[in-house]
């Protein structure tokens, strides 16, 4: 029968956990920005059409 895994403490687990946060910070880090490149959306926020039309329904 496998011994049962002790419990880690809280201090260990909040080591671990800033350790990780540590290695995503330096991964984003290392990434190029893509500054140069354009954006693919363009005046999203544009006048869509017309103007607007009321219609009431028929039937």
């Amino acid at each position: 029968m496998p011994e049962p895994k002790p419990e880690p403490s809280a201090e260990d687990t909040k080591r671990k956990f800033r350790e990780a946060l540590e290695r995503k910070k330096r991964a984003q880090q290392s990434r190029p920005d893509h500054m140069d490149a354009g954006s693919a959306v363009h005046s999203a926020h544009g006048k869509a059409g017309g103007k607007r039309e009321f219609r009431r329904k028929s039937g």
